[in-house]
């Protein structure tokens, strides 16, 4: 499922003194595949860039009531901001938004604060049952199959943990089960918001570890907010910046870090990889690399070899 949106814009609190352009004409294509990273200020606009991917936030043309608006005296129209993802077109009142969100799975920041049910088994099975198609409600084997399946594939033994309460779970288990009560329902798009918000630097390393086993094998496309940028240089294959409502760069990381400048004037960090080559180049040492870790080792041992 490719993701195009052209022209988006939303702003909350519209018509009133507290209105807050949030964004303002972001046109982004997110392809099928890609494990996507997207970064920003707090405000930036990225956390509600996001939530409509899956029609947290609706656009107005997809709404009962909506009016389009008409042009100021002297002005041409705004464009209609179109949203699609895969065949879903979520500008439209007709699109199947609980299909769309069967499709497009959302895991908020510190998910594990949302885990609600007596046993990590009911926590897990309710995202499919509430996904279910009227009349075609999973039967007990159907879900058994699908909670084992989402909770092994998130690191958990089901037989251990399926009758535990979810708050009885350590803090990495319980994120993990979070995760499978999300992709239970074999989502081809997974969007995290800060995945890997509060965990120490090996949870870090295993959380993204399970995001590229599960965009491996279960979610096509895989999209995280983070304002870690050793771990968008890391795992990312493209990365959207926001800044103020807008959309300013949309680029592989290797393109990206190389801004130093242009992002620190944003407000963002460049990751711990692209300092070192800034400070190899400031010493007459020039490198070349992608700025992942084994990137930078690697065109390192290059040189001294060339050297050697």
């Amino acid at each position: 499922m490719r993701i195009v949106a052209e022209h988006l814009t939303h702003t909350y609190n519209a018509g009133s003194p507290f209105a807050v352009k949030a964004l303002d004409d972001v046109s982004l294509t997110i392809e099928e595949g890609e494990f996507f990273g997207v970064i920003g200020h707090t405000g930036s606009g990225k956390s509600t860039f996001v939530q409509h991917l899956n029609a947290l936030i609706r656009l107005p043309s997809s709404l009962k009531h909506y009016k389009k608006p008409k042009a100021k005296k002297g002005q041409l129209p705004p464009p209609e901001p179109i949203l699609k993802v895969g065949d879903f077109d979520l500008s439209s009142r007709k699109t199947d938004f609980r299909a769309l969100r069967k499709n497009v799975g959302m895991v908020f920041q510190y998910p594990e604060y949302q885990l609600f049910a007596e046993t990590v088994y009911e926590d897990v099975a309710f995202g499919l049952k509430n996904f279910a198609e009227k009349g075609h409600a999973p039967t007990k084997e159907e879900t058994d199959a699908a909670v084992k399946e989402a909770l092994e594939i998130v690191g958990l033994d089901f037989q251990a943990v399926k009758d535990m309460s979810p708050f009885d779970l350590s803090g990495g288990q319980k994120r993990r089960a979070a995760i499978a009560g999300v992709i239970v329902t074999r989502p081809e798009i997974l969007v995290l918001d800060e995945p890997a918000a509060g965990l120490d630097p090996l949870g870090k390393r295993e959380i993204m570890e399970l995001l590229h086993t599960i965009h491996g094998k279960w979610c096509k496309t895989v999209v995280i907010v983070s304002h870690d940028m050793d771990e968008i240089a890391e795992n990312c294959t493209r990365v959207a910046v926001f800044s103020e409502g807008r959309l300013v760069y949309a680029l592989p990381p290797k393109e990206l870090f190389q801004k130093a400048e242009e992002l620190k004037s944003l407000g963002l960090d460049i990751p711990l990889t692209a300092k070192l080559v800034l400070a190899l180049k400031a010493r007459g040492v020039e490198l070349s690399c992608d700025f992942t870790t084994e990137g930078l080792l690697s065109a390192i041992l290059e040189r001294k070899e060339g050297k050697a």
